[in-house]
């Protein structure tokens, strides 16, 4: 008895997943671009931090963490970073801990978003920002231990260098979260491909 292939849900799924990823990764990459000085750290207000939450909300955990994954492989050769630099120019300076902070905050912001039950708006938006807080949470977390091991900051300057981002951060996420629920509302079937 012979079969024959046919493409399935599942082909169909791996190439979709594979879609969703390149684009979010080249979104994270030109909100590059964007990058406004503040602080006396060096960090600037940044679009992609947003973008990396926005990639986990939207995608879920893993397509989320390989997303920013992506963002990043490309970061090594190219200046997608902000500021125009590159993984490697990014590594001496003191942001380097934000951008471990970006990967796995998308796959936490992800893999919490996803958990909402399907059908119930209100626990979809109650997710949306948990997962939006605790994704920022990380990359402040990990941000602090760069400027610590980058910028020789003990640890209260270093939290305190974050302060003026939560304001504007907050704002952001704000709508990252309007952006991911009317993409999710648009898109149901969206969370059964994660």
């Amino acid at each position: 008895m012979t079969t024959t292939h046919t493409p399935g849900a599942r082909g169909t799924s791996v190439a979709t997943d594979i879609a969703y990823i390149a684009v979010f990764a080249a979104l994270i990459s030109v909100l590059g671009f964007v990058a406004i000085p503040v602080g006396s750290a060096g960090v600037p207000i940044v679009l992609q931090n947003a973008a990396t939450i926005l990639a986990g909300l939207v995608l879920g955990g893993r397509r989320g963490f390989l997303a920013t994954g992506l963002f990043l492989l490309i970061s090594v050769a190219f200046p997608v970073l902000a500021g125009g630099r590159t993984l490697i120019q990014a590594f001496s300076g003191p942001t380097i801990g934000y951008l471990l902070g970006y990967l796995l905050g998308a796959g936490a912001a992800g893999y919490i978003t996803y958990r909402a039950p399907r059908n119930n708006k209100a626990a979809l938006i109650g997710m949306l920002i948990l997962g939006s807080i605790v994704a920022v949470f990380l990359q402040y977390f990990f941000g602090t231990l760069g400027l610590m091991w980058r910028a020789d900051m003990h640890v209260g300057p270093a939290i305190a260098a974050q302060l003026p981002f939560i304001l504007p951060d907050m704002g952001k996420l704000a709508v990252m979260v309007a952006i991911a629920f009317a993409v999710h509302s648009a898109f149901p079937q969206l969370r059964r491909t994660q």
